[in-house]
Order: structure tokens, then C-alpha cells, then sequence
């Protein structure tokens, strides 16, 4: 009797010591902020994922992880559009001063297919951004209720 009370306090012991999910999740924000702020947004958004499915009980931190994830999602999007733009602008320069037709035929595909790629991730930029404003919104009406409260 006394080796089972003895097994079960040091069971205890031991299970006291243990971090628990929403520690372990903060943990792994804290590391997710490191990616961001060092720039590594796909590691960033990779990691968010994981966060998800492993701690999926750990609602507060999945909500900061959750403005992370836009964060580092509208980073990406604009990197793109930059460099979207960038090669849209070459190959409008190079279709200028192009005169064979075949070549300033398929300029003109790559500059229509950079064009649309453009003003796709523009349109991503604009959501990402809507979605942010929105969030803000809705958090600015809870604190609201709440100090009525």
C-alpha cells in the first residue's frame, strides 16, 4: 500500500512538472514572432499550420497566431507583386523594342500572363488587407460590449 501512494505521489509529481498545452503553444508563438520578424514567412506560416494541429484547444493563442498568419501572408503577397511588377516591366520594355514577330508574340503572352498574375495578388493584397480591417472592427465591438458590461 505504502509503494502504491508512493508511485502515485511521484506520478503526480511528475505530471505537475509538465508543461501544459496553452504553455507549450505560447512556446511555439514565441518562436512563430522569431520567423516573422527575421522574415521567413513561409517557415512562419508552416509553423502556424503545426501550431494548429497540434494544440487545437489552445484558443487564445491560435487567435494571436491567427493575425501572424495575415501578417506574414500580406508580406508575401506584396513581395510577389513587387517582383510581379518588376518582371511585367521587362517584358513590356523588351515587347517595345522587339521587331521580330514570333518573339514579340510570345512577349505578349508572358506580359498578359504576368498582367493577370499581377492583378491576381493585388486582389489578395486588398483581401488580406479587408480581412485585417474586419478583424479589427469585430475585436473594437467585443472590447465595447465588454467595458458596457
Amino acid at each position: 500500500m505504502k509503494k502504491l501512494t508512493l508511485i502515485t505521489l511521484i506520478a503526480l509529481a511528475l505530471a505537475s512538472c509538465a508543461k501544459t498545452d496553452d504553455e507549450q503553444a505560447r512556446e511555439m508563438l514565441t518562436r512563430i514572432h522569431t520567423l516573422y520578424e527575421s522574415g521567413n514567412y513561409r517557415a512562419t506560416l508552416d509553423s502556424i499550420t503545426l501550431l494548429r494541429d497540434r494544440y487545437p484547444a489552445a484558443i487564445e493563442v491560435r487567435k494571436e497566431a491567427l493575425t501572424v498568419w495575415q501578417n506574414a501572408s500580406l508580406k508575401m503577397a506584396q513581395a510577389d507583386v513587387a517582383a510581379t511588377d518588376v518582371l511585367l516591366q521587362q517584358t513590356t520594355a523588351q515587347l517595345d523594342s522587339t521587331t521580330n514577330r514570333y518573339q514579340r508574340n510570345m512577349l505578349g503572352v508572358k506580359r498578359d500572363s504576368l498582367q493577370a498574375r499581377y492583378d491576381a495578388m493585388c486582389g489578395v493584397v486588398k483581401m488580406i488587407r479587408m480581412r485585417q480591417k474586419n478583424d479589427l472592427n469585430d475585436l473594437s465591438k467585443t472590447e465595447k460590449q465588454a467595458q458596457k458590461q
